[in-house]
């Protein structure tokens, strides 16, 4: 059976930030037949339209991982009421030379996590706008943004709140199934 190949991107630089906690654990939740791939951005340079022609190793790499994907996966933090500037960073080496975009059609997701009572719900309306005139299909519904609480994740890293879990379980659901039906046309 082929392995469905699901492109990571976490908004977050720290190897312990919630939002890279939370990319691991959902993909526990997944079917054996996904593979979830972290896609490194932390070593992109600032995007510059002149370094288009000549691209460096490190955009090359991402380029080739997100077109390698079947569907994407965003997890992102809100920082000042939006996405951080390092996903954003990600997503313009990705969609540039114009009519080279490597996000075109892919099928994917967003979620995110925060101590925030809003979790990160603005930063991902900016990023599914974004997304959008990119041409990346995001499934809509439900929308997960998590509010941070003690004991949210066990010492494996894996969900322990059961509700919280069920509704995890329940989005991936759903997810998988939107990276079925659209991983199919591309």
């Amino acid at each position: 059976m082929r392995s469905i190949n699901i492109a990571v991107l976490v908004g977050s630089l720290r190897k312990e930030s919630l939002n890279n906690k939370l990319a691991r654990a959902i993909a526990v939740l997944a079917p054996a037949d996904f593979a979830f791939q972290h896609v490194r951005i932390d070593d992109l340079p600032p995007y510059n339209q002149e370094d288009d022609a000549k691209p460096a190793e490190s955009v090359a790499r991402m380029r080739e991982q997100i077109a390698a994907a079947d569907g994407l996966m965003f997890v992102t933090p809100e920082y000042n009421r939006s996405i951080p500037g390092v996903l954003k960073n990600a997503i313009d080496h990705g969609s540039r030379p114009f009519g080279k975009s490597v996000w075109t059609g892919k099928p994917g997701g967003v979620i995110g996590i925060s101590p925030s009572p809003l979790g990160t719900a603005i930063a991902q309306q900016h990023l599914r706008s974004i997304l959008s005139y990119l041409d990346v299909r995001t499934i809509g519904q439900p929308e997960v943004y998590l509010k941070s609480e003690d004991g949210l994740f066990d010492e494996a890293g894996e969900i322990q709140n059961h509700a919280t879990r069920q509704f995890l379980e329940s989005w991936m659901s759903r997810y998988i199934g939107w990276i079925r039906q659209h991983a199919a046309h591309q």
